[in-house]
């Protein structure tokens, strides 16, 4: 450290005379000189310069042989202002430059993130095999066991579907009539037939009226309106998986309704979830795209294809491939309007029975409008049986 760096040296008269004697060579101390021994005339002297730095006392050293510092220590310091009670009216201004602004770092790369599937895919697949080969069981092994299988399930939805209108609509549609006449359909559907079927509804639907003349007329109408609605969405359609199961060959057409169905649905998520770019009905179902669609026909219609070839007696491929683009279509249907019924309730899924899946309705969803559909056109194709 230099000492430039301390910056201007002291002057005679900077701390006020000196109280240890003249200085050799200094003019005399008098009226006609001024602070610094410069003789002045009485009428011409001027007003002493007041320096910069405040007079021996207060914040400043005891030392008054040496100067006080006033400039830094150090050429790379600030030097800071010492507050005035009376600033100078002529200071020089500097030029203000406006401030550039600071470059900010650069932002961190978030790491891509995996395409996640949106649900338990262990758990989904552990509950479809164990649902997989329940029924695969019972339709090959008893008939009458597979409808009950399908009685059960036609319950458990029933169940769901009433306790989701009444949680979240206020609407209280008949349980007891619906699980007493939904299952009493799938019955005689198998027993009956076709017009099984249909006495059954509609004794289904009166009991629905007069079960519900036990509680208050308020809201009467739509609650029944809404019992009739179940009464035909769920046990109604299911009855034709019953009306396919009493053909010679219905444990064969059981099964290719089941796998043209989850066949589409495996297609529409496989291809949907790897390339689905396009929405198909954003404000019903987000999540399904029409890649997914495409691929669902595709999926259907080689399943279809192979089904009619090999296992339905008298089938050809060509009506696979038409029964196949027809299982896709329903299945889709099915599936959308299942979802506008959620999206109408702000609910997600109609149960949490089924880990992974949701409740049975979500399940349903898109068997319950395919079953007529495959019905139909096995009848057409190859007949009754």
């Amino acid at each position: 450290m230099n000492d430039s760096s301390w910056g201007a040296p002291p002057q005679a008269g900077y701390w006020g005379p000196p109280d240890q004697g003249p200085v050799p060579g200094a003019a005399p101390a008098g009226p006609a000189y001024d602070a610094y021994g410069v003789h002045q005339p009485l009428e011409t002297q001027p007003m002493p310069i007041v320096p910069d730095v405040p007079a021996s006392g207060g914040e400043q050293d005891d030392d008054r042989g040496a100067a006080r510092l006033s400039g830094p220590l150090f050429r790379d310091e600030v030097p800071s202002r010492t507050p005035q009670t009376n600033p100078p009216q002529h200071e020089p201004q500097q030029s203000q430059k406006p401030q550039e602004p600071m470059p900010s770092a650069p932002q961190p790369v978030p790491a891509p993130q995996k395409k996640s599937a949106g649900r338990d895919l262990g758990a989904a697949i552990g509950v479809g095999v164990g649902l997989g080969v329940v029924i695969l069981a019972s339709l090959f092994i008893v008939k009458a066991v597979f409808v009950g299988v399908i009685a059960i399930a036609v319950v458990v939805g029933l169940w769901e579907l009433t306790k989701r209108l009444e949680e979240r609509k206020g609407i209280k549609a008949p349980l007891v009539p619906l699980a007493v006449g939904g299952a009493a359909m799938v019955v005689a559907g198998y027993l009956r037939g076709a017009e099984g079927a249909w006495v059954a509804m509609a004794l289904t639907a009166l009991a629905i009226l007069v079960w519900r003349m036990t509680e208050p007329p308020d809201g009467y109408l739509r609650d029944v309106t809404a019992g009739a609605f179940a009464a035909f969405y769920v046990p109604f359609l299911a009855t034709f998986v019953s009306l396919m199961l009493t053909a010679d060959d219905g444990p064969w057409r059981v099964l290719t309704f089941l796998l043209l169905t989850v066949v589409s649905d495996t297609g529409a998520y496989a291809i949907g979830w790897r390339f689905g770019r396009h929405k198909l009905a954003p404000r019903i179902s987000p999540g399904k795209t029409r890649e997914g669609l495409v691929g669902a026909v595709t999926f259907a219609m080689a399943a279809g294809a192979l089904c009619m070839e090999f296992l339905i007696d008298g089938g050809t491929w060509w009506q696979g491939l038409l029964l196949g683009l027809a299982v896709a279509a329903s299945a889709t249907l099915g599936d959308l309007g299942e979802s506008m019924i959620k999206r109408d309730l702000g609910i997600k899924d109609m149960g949490t029975l089924l880990p992974g899946h949701g409740g049975i309705m979500d399940r349903l969803d898109s068997l319950l409008p395919t079953a007529p559909v495959v019905w139909l056109l096995l009848v057409v194709f190859v007949g009754a049986g």
